[in-house]
């Protein structure tokens, strides 16, 4: 037995339920994890909700690190290995969980837990956003909503490294010079300035080649007006709601623009893509340039307050739950 947190229908945060559940054991390909460290994400609100909706009753989260405890036929991780996954369906709000072997990522002596807990979802994100979905290369100017995020702040030092000029957006002084320290050249207050205004300024009127942009509704439509003919709109969240519905016409008139909404799951369908992914993060992460800024911890049994601080914009970098 264990504790995990439980959701029996979609709602608010009040709808996560610390309680104790059975826990089971590994079959063949599978391993028991003791969780030490747990991701926070705004999927996990998303599916929370009921905007992703996910089979009920059911426990939240898709990323954790931990250790491995028991393992079934056929599986080369042994007890005591460190591993850390991105995985869905959701389950990683529990002190313990049986997982697929062949989903788990043994860490490197170079990357704690923690870094490991912050880093997996948001890291392989940045991963697919920056190398797969538009590879960004030296010279390329970018747009990067919500730079202090558990996403931005890593998206922004990886793209800094690849070689691009950085412009970020943020909602406050302190998110500003957090993403001004984590690879951004440039930091527009969305609050208070004219985002598309201060892109163009900065671009001398030319505009971006990929604005990468998970705040959704809100942003939409001047994303779009922040792009160079040609360039690609990457839509991978919805912070603010869902984008409206648009023509396909609005990207030809707007200049034979490029739109994507891509998610992590396509990107990581395989193993090899999935292992390679997670080598390349954990390879920039130990090269230094790209840090981990764990921006706030919450035990495991204040998921709910966790959430409430996530979707009111007050935590900056990543958040981790810990069992």
């Amino acid at each position: 037995m264990s504790f995990a947190i439980r959701v029996a229908a979609p709602g608010g945060p009040e709808t996560l339920e610390y309680k104790e559940i059975a826990t089971g054991k590994p079959g063949p390909g599978e391993a028991l994890i003791r969780h030490t460290a747990i991701g926070l994400n705004f999927i996990d609100v998303y599916q929370r909700t009921g905007l992703y909706p996910v089979p009920l009753p059911y426990t939240p989260g898709g990323d954790a690190a931990g250790v491995v405890e028991e393992v079934g036929a056929g599986v080369s991780l042994k007890p005591g290995d460190r591993v850390a996954y991105v995985y869905y369906p959701p389950g990683a709000y529990a002190q313990l969980r049986v997982m697929p072997a062949n989903r788990l990522v043994k860490l490197p002596a170079g990357i704690s837990d923690e870094q490991a807990a912050a880093i997996m979802l948001k890291g392989i994100t940045s991963e697919y956003l920056l190398r797969r979905t538009y590879k960004v290369s030296k010279g390329d100017t970018i747009l990067f909503h919500a730079a202090a995020g558990g996403v931005g702040l890593i998206a922004c030092q990886w793209a800094k490294h690849l070689g691009a000029t950085v412009i970020g957006t943020a909602g406050s002084d302190g998110k500003i010079e957090l993403a001004r320290k984590h690879g951004c050249d440039h930091v527009i207050n969305y609050k208070t300035e004219n985002f598309v205004e201060r892109v163009k300024e900065i671009t001398n009127g030319e505009g971006v080649a990929v604005v990468y942009d998970s705040v959704g509704q809100a942003t939409f439509e001047g994303s779009i007006d922040c792009l160079r003919p040609r360039g690609m709109m990457v839509s991978f969240g919805n912070a603010s709601g869902p984008i409206p519905p648009f023509e396909p016409l609005l990207l030809s008139r707007k200049g034979s623009l490029f739109f994507t909404r891509p998610s992590l799951g396509s990107y990581i369908i395989t193993d090899e893509e999935y292992h390679a992914a997670a080598k390349a993060l954990f390879d920039v992460v130990e090269s230094g340039a790209v840090k981990v800024m764990i921006g706030q911890r919450y035990a495991l049994k204040d998921a709910g307050a966790a959430h409430r601080d996530l979707e009111a914009r007050k935590t900056t970098g990543s958040t981790l739950l810990v069992p």
